[in-house]
């Protein structure tokens, strides 16, 4: 849900004919990857008034400028993320309703992915979520309540912020292009039919399912991960990412470690 210019020609030729992928896209796996369990780092929320900002808004697939209602969330590691409200809210405690059910939910997500997080842009509308310009773009109609519904907001939102906090230094690394040529195929046809600006977002969810969430997973769905993207997993296990507060799960006797 990223755009990128970035160019991977090569990658197709470098999967196996016929190799299909296992999921359609990787956020349905499984609810359980990231849950309410995870201590959220998130501390409070100031409200700082109204301002002119410049935010994306789907329903019209196209930025623009806006008189923001305007939040301030703080978290527990020191990070802290500016969220700009539509003024179709009408209020500021209408506009503070989804502020303050959402800053706690990202509070959950591993810092790794929270660290470019500067801003969140929130609009009503039955839109998919977005990440990317150091923001987290939320739409709260019906697709919002979907994936509340359905057990994977925390799971949509990391794969989001994988495009915030991920993308611009492994979407192009060699390391991570060598990977993808050298696995069996891609972890998902979104990501195969976007492997340029999809296929580490899709990949990063799953690998947090088998290296935090292994008991958490069936067996079925691990062993088809770890059949399809071997190398990539290898990679980002590789890169040492600070994966607070998921690893308190550890502490706590929730899950056993890998």
């Amino acid at each position: 849900m990223r755009r990128s210019t970035m160019r991977m020609l090569a990658l197709f030729a470098a999967v196996p004919a016929g190799a299909e992928p296992p999921y359609d896209g990787t956020i349905f796996i499984d609810p359980d990857i990231i849950t309410d369990a995870v201590p959220t780092t998130y501390v409070g929320l100031s409200y700082a008034g109204q301002g002119t900002r410049t935010m994306y808004d789907r329903r019209i697939a196209a930025f623009g400028q806006y008189n923001a209602y305007l939040f301030n969330a703080t978290y527990a590691d020191g990070l802290t993320i500016e969220f700009q409200v539509n003024p179709e809210y009408g209020s500021q405690a209408n506009a503070q309703v989804p502020v303050a059910f959402y800053a706690p939910v990202i509070g959950r997500l591993p810092r790794v992915l929270r660290k470019n997080v500067q801003t969140s842009w929130i609009h009503k509308g039955d839109e998919v979520f977005g990440g990317g310009n150091n923001n987290l773009l939320i739409h709260t109609g019906s697709l919002a309540q979907g994936y509340i519904d359905t057990g994977i907001l925390e799971e949509t939102l990391a794969h989001e912020a994988s495009h915030t906090s991920l993308d611009p230094t492994i979407a192009a690394a060699p390391g991570w292009l060598a990977a993808q040529a050298a696995d069996p195929e891609f972890i998902s046809t979104y990501a195969r039919d976007n492997p340029t600006r999809e296929d580490v977002a899709e990949s990063f969810v799953p690998w947090l399912a088998v290296t935090l969430a292994r008991s958490r997973i069936s067996v079925t769905d691990y062993d088809k991960i770890v059949g399809a993207i071997p190398t990539r997993l290898a990679y980002f296990s590789a890169q040492a990412f600070d994966l607070a507060p998921l690893d308190t799960l550890f502490r706590n006797g929730f899950e056993d470690p890998p």
